[in-house]
């Protein structure tokens, strides 16, 4: 490959942070208390979070495969239980389920937009279904329509794996006000981060109250007593971690604001290049916090690719290979899994199989940049596509 065009100016660092987090870090320290039943900072971040979210009920956790874990283990999931998950995701949506004693069921997805395939997610409702869980694709929410259908027409609940979709919303509603369940990871790469932590919205005071129980090893908030109540585990966030998360959200719609206005610029100029085809976007989710900026090339090899993101990294611009089949991992056989193989796996998600091997995408901080340097990125993209 040349090395002709490479970035001419820095994009943007991530994590974000300045005065904001280094007060908020002081204003932890200073309470004297550092975990949440002493302090007071996880409980603001919690009242914060679930506010920006259209939500009354936010629950802080120590990560973000630790909100899904918690939150199907609120649904009823367990041994002997099933959860339809896409195929195409990072393996903490396979993974929680499975930790559980629940087998996890892939199905294809959409392959414009990453998302869950409602038919493919009708299809494997069984009798012992008990959890959707749809991942919001770097920020492009799924088609929640045809998802709240099915889950009132078959009575199996949605968890949203929301991961990417810190400020997503659905024809003008928030993640929080479409009635389910919706898990949210604050790990070093996400739309905001304290390096790990994570938080679930429940949709009513009942379900808070079991997942408040359950994160903190059964025992109710004010037992004095040792009385725990169910089993459970410690998945409580520490006061320094909520303190430095509640800086973060004060710059995410900020954020999102600016990744909305280069994304079309940069999706534009992709799809210009031959052979390159950015992820779509479905209206209906009218606000995108853009994750990642994704796109594929059909026909590259996974060789080619790997050799492609090397190249383009080098060249400064922050590009990673997309997920891999969750079935196409030995992870995912390890405990819990279908009684299939992978190949009958494969053929069943040929849209999954095909996002394993071409599928690119860039760090959310590329969509922080000017608008000249979207050019800049895709100038890179396109001259190491075609030496490639």
């Amino acid at each position: 490959m040349s090395n002709d065009v490479r970035l001419r100016s820095e994009l943007p660092a991530w994590p974000t942070y300045g005065d904001e987090e280094r007060e908020a870090l002081i204003r932890a320290l200073d309470q004297g208390q550092w975990w949440r039943i002493g302090g007071g900072e996880v409980d603001a971040f919690e009242a914060e979070f679930a506010a920006a979210h259209g939500s009354e009920h936010a629950l802080a956790v120590t990560n973000g495969t630790h909100a899904l874990e918690l939150a199907l283990e609120v649904l009823g999931v367990g041994s002997g239980t099933e959860v339809i998950v896409p195929a195409f995701t990072f393996i903490s949506s396979s993974q929680a389920a499975q930790r559980l004693g629940a087998v996890a069921v892939p199905v294809d997805v959409d392959p414009d937009t990453y998302c869950i395939d409602p038919s493919a997610v009708e299809a494997a409702i069984g009798p012992k279904t008990r959890a959707i869980m749809p991942v919001h694709m770097a920020g492009q929410m799924c088609d929640m329509d045809a998802l709240d259908k099915l889950s009132a027409d078959s009575g199996v609940p949605l968890i949203q794996d929301a991961a990417h979709a810190h400020g997503a919303r659905w024809r003008g509603k928030r993640v929080g006000e479409l009635g389910s369940v919706a898990a949210f990871s604050f790990q070093n790469g996400k739309l905001m981060t304290a390096g790990e932590g994570g938080a679930v919205l429940f949709p009513d005071a009942e379900m808070y109250e079991k997942g408040f129980v359950r994160h903190s090893c059964g025992r109710p908030r004010t037992d004095r007593g040792y009385f725990h109540r169910t089993s459970g585990s410690n998945f409580r966030l520490n006061e320094f971690s909520a303190s430095v998360l509640r800086a973060q959200l004060t710059r995410l719609e900020d954020q999102i604001t600016t990744r909305e206005q280069r994304w079309p610029v940069l999706n534009r100029l992709l799809a210009e290049i031959p052979g390159v085809v950015p992820q779509s976007r479905d209206d209906r989710g009218d606000r995108n916090p853009h994750y990642m900026a994704m796109f594929r090339v059909p026909g590259i090899t996974e060789e080619r690719r790997a050799k492609v993101v090397d190249v383009l990294i080098e060249r400064g611009v922050p590009t990673f290979v997309a997920f891999r089949a969750v079935y196409r991992t030995d992870a995912f056989w390890e405990a819990a899994a279908p009684d299939l193989t992978v190949d009958e796996l494969a053929r069943r998600c040929p849209h999954s199989e095909a996002l394993t091997r071409d599928c690119i995408w860039l760090h959310h901080r590329v969509l922080l940049g000017s608008e000249a340097q979207m050019h800049e990125v895709a100038a890179v993209v396109a001259d190491v596509l075609a030496d490639a």
